[in-house]
């Protein structure tokens, strides 16, 4: 009922509204940070799986012996972040590459910490892994 009457007050004060850029119904996109590392090490895969199965009790997960991807919601573990944070994984013979893409750079750098403990705790016999993020 409010909102007809503020309809109405609109209308004989010849308040028109303003348009959207996006078009109804679709999703509005959300600015995103990226950061790549790549890990030394020849179990890449081996860490890559223990780290999807981990994961994919409580988070969405979708992975092979290659390749796979973390999806971190944006209110996960009572957390408020714009949007959804995304990590993809790439093992090779040499090396295990995380790709992570936030919402925030604060969501970026939580993210990036998660990653880090994680692998380390996968990968104690060849600890201390060395991380070198690039923000992209």
């Amino acid at each position: 009922m409010r909102a007809t009457r503020l309809a109405l007050i609109r209308k004989r004060l010849g308040a028109v509204p303003t348009p959207s850029i996006y078009p109804p119904h679709t999703e509005i996109p959300m600015p995103q940070v990226q950061s790549v590392a790549s890990l030394p090490t020849t179990n890449g895969s081996r860490y890559l799986q223990q780290l999807c199965k981990h994961w994919s009790h409580n988070l969405t997960v979708d992975f092979t012996a290659d390749a796979g991807t973390v999806t971190f919601p944006h209110d996960g573990r009572g957390a408020n972040w714009p949007g959804d944070g995304k990590l993809a994984l790439s093992a090779s013979e040499h090396a295990l590459e995380c790709r992570l893409e936030a919402s925030c750079t604060d969501q970026l750098s939580a993210l990036k910490g998660a990653v880090e403990r994680h692998l380390e705790r996968f990968a104690f016999r060849e600890a201390p892994l060395s991380f070198t993020w690039q923000d992209a």
